[in-house]
């Protein structure tokens, strides 16, 4: 009862459209208030002990790339180079939309930062090239998604601190998954250049393809300095993603591309992001407590376990439970609050802990393009000028190869689990 009556309490006062943090932190007080043995020291302990973590250190570190690589114009960089590379192919922007946000992932590991940054050139760019404006808009939103999946990636760390498993890991599980959507993806630009075989046929590249490769090489190395360093041994994520602070920051002093209004600009969203983020941790860390300490994780496991004893009808009960939770909850919040519950359950059916963090990562994600929360819809509206009814339209086809990418990690977990496997001994 107690656990019914905290859930059905954070669900109201989201109804009511409180924020995130505060939904999950009010009725937890209220909770150590009433208890007899817990005072709101304790509670604030919890909360304190949540975000005394030294892997989340790389999250305002890998906020603050992904910020500097739009405002010093290395985004852009990466943009001219494929398009010289793809510009005389049939469908050559809508390539050129799912490769930017693959490589822009590399040093953004947020969607919203690659919707922000590549939607406010590509989708303009290819209306004027003749795409649907929806076909253009659905395909920035879905292609995004690819950065919450592929290294660095924000809710990847998230998990793994929850879960109590290797950061390095969990990136190395999300490589594969991440190519699988990219691959799926051009596969629909293909079928839609087919048909529509005229549509570019005066697009070319604008730049040679010599002087953009020598333009965004040292883009290039972005990954290669955070990945080869982790697996090298060289330096841990959290110190991978000061290093990739560094290089970014150093690439955009030596490009002259940006300014002090411009670094101020990236401070400021770099503190607001990650206090938001931290709030969020802070509050789902007592949340977690309170459930654990109302042996909630007990309860679903024991309830699952009656459900069914078939692990992918388990593993096809929590698609469709974090598929709504997405549509509730931001991805971070969804996972604090998600994982300690569902993790103990998983581990039961014998589901490898890295396999189960890119399913509700992957899950999770595809909430930003559903509403009510879909914050990509909104920041696809904000940067392009189109309503959000225009967007939502635009993205419900694109949740086909989501959906297909979704069920391959689920029901394959080579996807998941070989990279790691092959490359940590």
């Amino acid at each position: 009862m107690i656990l019914a009556a905290l859930i059905c309490a954070m669900m109201v006062l989201l109804f009511i459209r409180i924020p995130v943090a505060i939904s999950m932190l009010l009725p937890c007080l209220v909770y150590a208030m009433l208890s007899p043995d817990i005072t709101l020291g304790v509670a604030l302990q919890r909360c304190m002990a949540s975000i005394n973590s030294f892997p989340l250190l790389a999250v305002p570190l890998f906020v603050m790339t992904g910020y500097l690589s739009n405002a010093g114009g290395l985004a852009d960089r990466l943009f001219r180079l494929l398009l010289s590379l793809f510009g005389k192919i049939p469908g050559s922007l809508g390539y050129v939309n799912v490769i930017s946000s693959l490589l822009f992932s590399w040093m953004s590991g947020a969607a919203i930062a690659d919707a922000a940054g590549l939607g406010s050139v590509l989708v303009p760019a290819m209306k004027k090239r003749g795409y649907d404006e929806g076909f253009a808009l659905g395909l920035t939103g879905a292609s995004s998604l690819i950065g919450p999946i592929m290294p660095p990636s924000i809710p990847a760390i998230m998990y793994a601190v929850a879960a109590g498993v290797s950061v390095g890991s969990l990136f190395l599980a999300g490589v594969l998954p991440a190519l699988v959507l990219t691959a799926i993806l051009c596969v629909f630009v293909f079928i839609d250049a087919q048909r529509n075989p005229l549509r570019e046929k005066h697009a070319g590249p604008q730049v040679s393809v010599m002087t953009a490769v020598v333009s965004a090489l040292p883009v290039l190395l972005t990954p290669v300095i955070i990945l080869g360093g982790i697996l090298g041994g060289v330096f841990t994520p959290t110190e991978a993603a000061a290093a990739a602070v560094m290089w970014v920051l150093f690439l955009s002093c030596c490009y002259q591309s940006l300014s002090l209004n411009a670094f101020r600009g990236v401070l400021v969203k770099t503190a607001s992001t990650t206090g938001s983020i931290m709030l969020i941790v802070a509050a789902a860390g007592l949340f977690g407590w309170v459930i654990a300490r109302e042996q909630g994780p007990q309860a679903v496991t024991e309830a699952m376990l009656a459900l069914t004893d078939n692990p992918y009808v388990f593993l096809l009960l929590i698609n469709v439970a974090l598929l709504i939770t997405g549509m509730l909850l931001e991805p971070v919040a969804g996972l604090l609050i998600t994982v300690p519950v569902l993790l103990p359950a998983a581990l039961e059916f014998g589901i490898d802990p890295l396999q189960l963090g890119i399913i509700m990562i992957l899950n999770l994600v595809l909430g930003l393009l559903t509403p009510p929360v879909g914050l990509v819809l909104y920041v696809l509206s904000s940067v392009t000028g189109a309503s959000v009814q225009t967007v939502i339209r635009g993205t419900v086809p694109f949740l086909i190869p989501l959906l297909v990418t979704l069920l391959l990690i689920t029901f394959v977990p080579a996807f998941s689990l070989w990279l790691p496997g092959f490359l940590v001994k």
